[in-house]
């Protein structure tokens, strides 16, 4: 056995160790246990669960409130913690926490699941993860129990504890109704809770790590010296917000079915949480499919692009939007180089960039494909759900839920590809120092444009 492990890659570990707790998770959920009328729910519902829930994606065709018992939310709750942080690093959480040594192929593992460039400090680093996440996702549940408490009693403290667990880890499952946070679309807590929990978890750890490093420097100046991919991933970040809470709330302003009978703060809320949640979590304060068609691409977009890397939300990732945004300023102004904040990006950097990017347009067209084939659904409704679960955000135009059996397998596929594609590809386009690649070939001009 170990020497089967040994001659896989980090790359297929991965891959492998995510398709095993989805088979398991959907085995628990199939149990007659996990539902809330004693009897076991149909096996592709479970599978579709299980891989939303690992994923961290949010779509679901069964509601989770009403079709699974206490034992099956637990099950959905530990599925989202582990596909949020990640199967290799809760594992080597267990290890830390079993004082178990972490041997070097452990360490190059974490390493590559994070697509870090060092061993060192590595355990400190996972340390450091666990850490941040148990004081975030404690701090919002405590802020969502005086909400959900007084409405639900006792049974608001797990209310509370899950969509913690759910928001912090970019998955959008909640265990409140059948209509996400509609409910509390005007509920300013719920709503600063949730969003914060959203750009928390999506930034990525090592914006943590770099702030922390600052903090105890006792410099305020520091601040300038954060790192280039701190700078860039708060840059992009502050711009999607920004950008997309005007558009959408400049398209949905009159708009009777979503915000247009709001006052101006609440629509500002309203359309806030939409640029949010798009990036990658998938709760929903207004119904999708009522929004206009201008506000469904902006949310496409943001959707495609999702959160940052080192993090628990989905998509392109906010680096490569702003990478290769740079770049092509770069070559529009005739530029040698590519530089942001008196940086230069390598060329690798680009190019993973361009894999990623390509890699998740392929993903999403051939599901897109498949499923207006297989499904005769609208165009646009088919397209939000695709993009949705390539980027693993969970938002969806009422669609899910009437999937068919090849519908549901053909999402269950977009929903893993789209989850291990970025990692995938970290490690797939890494530098190769084979004999192969050492051989240059001649150059040659094309036309381009």
């Amino acid at each position: 056995m170990k020497r089967i492990i040994k001659s896989l890659s980090s790359v297929q570990i991965i891959m492998i160790t995510f398709l095993i707790v989805i088979l398991f998770g959907s085995f628990l959920l199939s149990l007659p246990i996990s539902s809330a009328t004693g009897k076991s729910v149909p096996y592709v519902d479970a599978l579709f669960t299980a891989t939303t829930s690992t994923c961290v994606t949010g779509l679901v065709t069964l509601p989770v409130a009403t079709t699974w018992s206490f034992f099956g939310q637990v099950v959905i709750l530990i599925l989202i913690q582990i596909g949020g942080l990640g199967v290799i690093t809760v594992c080597s959480g267990f290890m830390i926490l079993l004082k178990k040594k972490i041997e070097i192929d452990d360490r190059i593992l974490i390493s590559d699941s994070f697509n870090l460039n060092s061993l060192s400090g590595i355990v400190k680093f996972v340390k450091k993860v666990i850490a941040i996440t148990f004081i975030i996702e404690t701090l919002g549940a405590l802020s969502y129990m005086t909400v959900f408490i007084p409405e639900f009693g006792v049974k608001g403290i797990w209310i509370s504890v899950f969509n913690s667990v759910s928001a912090f880890c970019n998955a959008g499952i909640d265990i409140i109704g059948e209509n996400s946070l509609c409910n509390y679309v005007l509920n300013p807590v719920v709503n600063v809770t949730t969003m914060f929990l959203i750009i928390l978890g999506g930034i990525g750890f090592l914006v943590y790590i770099d702030f922390e490093k600052i903090i105890r420097s006792k410099n305020r100046k520091s601040l300038r010296f954060l790192t280039l991919h701190s700078k860039v991933v708060l840059c992009a970040t502050g711009i999607l917000i920004v950008f997309g809470t005007i558009l959408i709330m400049l398209f949905e302003y009159s708009n009777p079915d979503t915000i247009g009978g709001y006052s101006f703060f609440e629509k500002l809320m309203v359309s806030c949480f939409q640029s949010v949640t798009t990036r990658t979590a998938g709760f929903a304060t207004v119904i999708q499919e009522n929004l206009t068609d201008a506000s469904s691409f902006i949310s496409m977009g943001l959707m495609f692009v999702g959160g940052s890397p080192v993090g628990t939300a989905g998509g392109i990732k906010t680096t490569t939007l702003l990478v290769l945004s740079i770049c092509a300023l770069s070559v529009i102004k005739n530029k040698r180089t590519t530089d942001i904040f008196n940086r230069q990006i390598s060329v690798d950097i680009i190019k993973k960039s361009i894999a990623v990017v390509i890699t998740s347009i392929f993903i999403t067209l051939s599901s897109t494909v498949l499923l207006l084939y297989f499904s005769g659904a609208g165009f646009i409704d088919v397209l939000y759900e695709t993009i949705s679960a390539t980027a693993t955000v969970g938002l969806t135009r009422n669609f899910t839920a009437s999937l068919d059996t090849i519908g549901k397998m053909i999402i269950i596929m977009t929903m893993y590809f789209g989850r291990i594609g970025p990692i995938t590809l970290a490690f797939a386009f890494g530098v190769n120092k084979s004999k192969e690649n050492m051989i240059e070939n001649p150059f040659e001009e094309i036309t381009i444009g």
